[in-house]
């Protein structure tokens, strides 16, 4: 845990002037413990794993200005300080150079963000957290939903005090919600858009819940919480060296040319004859995805119709985004393929 400054029971005189003072304070990757009124239980939120996620850092600082005290011993942990911090701030979603952090969790710890991934498993491993929240914003405007390993009542209880909509992923990233296990539920929270300030706003009222909660696990017996589940996604990425633009008709020297008001349709469903943009070449010469079971699922999610991209099938699509840096070097949407539509326009 040596990259990672530790402070107990901060007062208010530490969130400074505004999130940027603060992370200044800061210094750099951080954990700061809170005193519970239960000491016997303990907490966790982590955030800014990807510097230009704000919202988890404004609802750290409305906590410390708030003067509470938890109902549990709360452990808060914050990690791409520097990133943040880098001009313009809140605009790097990691270091030039650096891997993404959340796809450091199961190694290798080899790299500065390896090791950086591994101090925050050790001080989860060393304050033995009842639950832990990772708190994200989402690279393009959307609505929130949170995202979890495991279809149950406990990962269902901790995702319901953010959002009504969870995705289950059995997509094996090396996120820091893949560590999630019956001891310690560990949960991903899409809060929204990073330049939303409805997102920023669900941050602090949902680290406000989980941290002065008696309970944030299910009772027994309780099994329904009214979320709406999507499951199996798949991650539409671009083949490597392939570039993407974003724009109202396709654009001159760009492998991919997405419709400039994509996201628009994130948590909403695309049929089959929805325009989402243009390519030169075949999708499998531009994109890649695999599906849980590791084969190409290319041809399950777009079709080419003479240089015009549609969807291949009845899709419900989140975290779409339109940055093209994020779109390159992570993925240019999440998709869940609905085959009860399709079967229904089959029929």
């Amino acid at each position: 845990m040596q990259r990672f400054r530790l402070i107990s029971d901060p007062d208010e005189s530490i969130a400074g002037q505004d999130a940027v003072a603060m992370l200044e304070a800061l210094g750099g990757p951080t954990a700061l413990f809170f005193s519970g009124v239960d000491a016997r239980r303990t907490r966790a939120v982590v955030t800014l794993l990807h510097g230009n996620e704000p919202s988890g850092v404004f609802a750290l600082r409305e906590w410390l200005l708030s003067g509470k005290r938890p109902a549990v011993n709360l452990l808060f942990i914050v990690a791409s300080v520097h990133a943040a911090l880098t001009p313009p701030q809140f605009s790097h979603r990691m270091l030039p150079r650096a891997r993404d952090l959340n796809r450091c969790f199961k190694g290798p710890f080899d790299d500065e963000q390896g090791l950086l991934a591994q101090d925050i498993l050790s001080l989860l491993e060393v304050y033995s957290p009842e639950a832990v929240i990772d708190i994200h914003n989402t690279s393009g405007s959307g609505p929130a939903f949170g995202v979890c390993t495991h279809l149950d009542r406990q990962h269902d209880a901790l995702i319901s005090i953010f959002t009504r909509r969870l995705v289950l992923s059995h997509l094996n990233l090396g996120a820091l919600m893949e560590i999630s296990d019956d001891s310690c539920p560990t949960v991903t929270v899409e809060v929204g858009g990073r330049l939303d300030d409805e997102a920023h706003a669900l941050a602090i009222e949902g680290l406000f819940r989980f941290a002065t909660a008696d309970r944030v696990l299910a009772p027994e017996g309780k099994t329904d919480w009214g979320l709406e589940v999507f499951g199996a996604p798949i991650r539409l990425e671009l083949q490597s060296g392939v570039t993407v633009a974003y724009h109202e008709s396709p654009k001159p020297g760009y492998d991919v040319t997405l419709r400039a008001d994509i996201e628009h349709h994130n948590f909403g469903t695309v049929s089959p004859d929805t325009p989402l943009g243009w390519l030169a070449g075949t999708p499998e010469s531009v994109f890649r995805a695999q599906d849980a079971a590791g084969s190409c699922a290319v041809a399950r999610l777009v079709r080419d119709e003479g240089g015009q991209l549609f969807p291949a099938s009845t899709l419900r699509l989140f975290m779409i985004t339109t940055n093209a840096a994020i779109a390159e070097s992570d993925c240019l949407f999440y998709a869940v393929i609905d085959e009860q539509q399709d079967g229904d326009q089959a029929a």
